[in-house]
């Protein structure tokens, strides 16, 4: 679905021009700060303890469904509250709440949707976890022909995200049995107080990915946000294949939690399981990262040349974390979460603190080179703790590998673009460079033939 999603979102991008889908992206980014403490933590919190106890539901649940509900009542009162603090006015507020209603809306429908996880029906929730997207491309996509503006823009999502949630609670009604409301203020105190260690991360994580945007689009303007958007969209696509990985190896690394070794083993993999494709992927953007905005014919060479240059310094981003992100999996997985949580919310604070000073007068590419910053501070703090909170070790001879083999990778894509002055096709000079950086990774030792000859004779 992502990758279809980012097609559609550079085409409404080009339709309805840089200004206006900053604002979009700016209030749907303060949407998501707000809406992450309307959950508090009761999502994972209800998966957990129904998967543990049949009874929970028939118990629980006749509180926790009015309970979800209020709160987010409150947290939409509290989503145009803050917009009206932060200076949004008139129709501007209106399409705050809307994308509000609608992100509050697909939040609940995830809490329902944990009902079907914790009795292990996959295949439904795999399914109705589409259907929203589904059906607001098909939407998004039949408006073209018609006109795409603001309020339609807005109108679709609303509607996609009002029938998922419906659908969902008629299937869970009819899996489950109607479920009548019971309000018992111990009950949800007590579901209050458990969840809060989830919602403490989800909230922090919220913040820390969000509000670059938000602050860009007050602090320049809804066109620099627009700018930002368009480049920070492939680096979410592309962020995918991390957040994918790492769940992977947080349970692993949980599994063996009192055995370094095996942590120590799972690390030297990981690292390069996560890291290889990644090295070529930001390669690419450095040399070509122009391609990726073929879509936006109504924007100026001007405009074009910002995106690209916000793209290339956010994928530098890309790459610390292809080094690093999975000594945070390490980390989390190992009861280090606390202190994780905590180097997260210093980067929030940097990050703020560079925004307020650097977005009024350099506006995306600040927020960008912000975002890069942080990134590289909050991994100095993982290699950090651990370090000195684990027994595994940080592999620098294997992280000095890395480096070189995308060194070399970089190099010689430089050589080849300067050698044919740039004339070669970008998909045929991707396709050789491909090829160069599998005889680079087999050169620098970071895959031996034995691992592949033994892959193959696995396959």
């Amino acid at each position: 679905m992502k990758p279809g999603w980012v097609v559609v979102e550079n085409l409404v991008q080009d339709r309805l021009g840089h200004a206006s889908f900053g604002l979009i992206t700016a209030l749907s980014a303060l949407t998501i700060v707000v809406a992450a403490l309307s959950d508090l933590g009761l999502t994972p919190y209800s998966v957990q303890r129904v998967a543990a106890e049949p009874s929970f539901m028939a118990e629980t649940f006749p509180t926790l469904l009015p309970l979800r509900g209020a709160i987010n009542a409150v947290a939409l009162a509290a989503l145009v509250g803050v917009g009206w603090m932060l200076g949004y006015r008139g129709t501007e507020l209106l399409l705050l709440g809307g994308i509000g209603i609608a992100l509050l809306l697909t939040q609940y429908a995830q809490f329902l949707r944990g009902t079907l996880q914790a009795h292990q029906k996959f295949n439904a929730d795999a399914v109705l976890s589409v259907v929203e997207k589904l059906l607001m491309l098909g939407m998004v996509l039949a408006l073209v022909p018609i006109g795409l503006t603001l309020p339609r823009y807005v109108g679709v999502r609303l509607a996609a995200a009002a029938f998922t949630a419906a659908v969902l609670y008629g299937l869970m009604t009819r899996l489950f049995g109607h479920v009548k409301y019971r309000w018992q203020g111990r009950v949800a105190r007590k579901a209050l107080r458990a969840s809060l260690p989830f919602a403490m991360m989800t909230m922090l994580y919220g913040i820390n990915e969000r509000i670059d945007v938000v602050m860009l689009e007050r602090l320049a303007s809804p066109t620099e946000a627009g700018y930002y958007a368009g480049a920070y969209r492939w680096v979410d696509a592309v962020m995918m294949y991390t957040w994918t990985v790492l769940p992977l190896f947080f349970a692993k690394f949980a599994s063996v939690s009192r055995d370094a070794a095996a942590q120590r083993q799972l690390l030297w993999f990981g690292q390069r399981v996560l890291t290889l494709p990644l090295l070529f992927v930001v390669a690419f953007v450095l040399f070509r990262g122009e391609v990726l905005f073929w879509q936006f014919s109504n924007s100026s060479p001007e405009e074009i040349a910002r995106m690209t240059l916000c793209l290339k310094v956010l994928f530098l981003n890309v790459l610390v974390h292809a080094f690093f992100a999975i000594y945070s999996t390490l980390l989390t997985s190992t009861t280090h979460e606390r202190a994780v949580s905590w180097l997260v919310a210093g980067s929030i604070a940097l990050n703020v603190g560079l925004n307020l000073f650097l977005l009024p007068r350099y506006g995306a590419v600040a927020a960008s080179l912000d975002t890069l910053l942080c990134a590289v501070a909050v991994s100095v703090g993982y290699l950090v703790l651990v370090a000195r909170r684990t027994g595994v070790g940080v592999p620098f001879r294997l992280l000095a590998k890395l480096l070189l083999a995308f060194g070399l990778l970089c190099g010689t894509w430089y050589m080849l673009q300067y050698g044919l002055n740039k004339t070669l096709s970008w998909w045929l000079e991707a396709g050789a460079m491909g090829v160069i950086f599998g005889l680079i990774i087999l050169g620098t030792g970071l895959v031996r033939r034995s691992e592949i000859a033994s892959l193959t004779r696995k396959g």
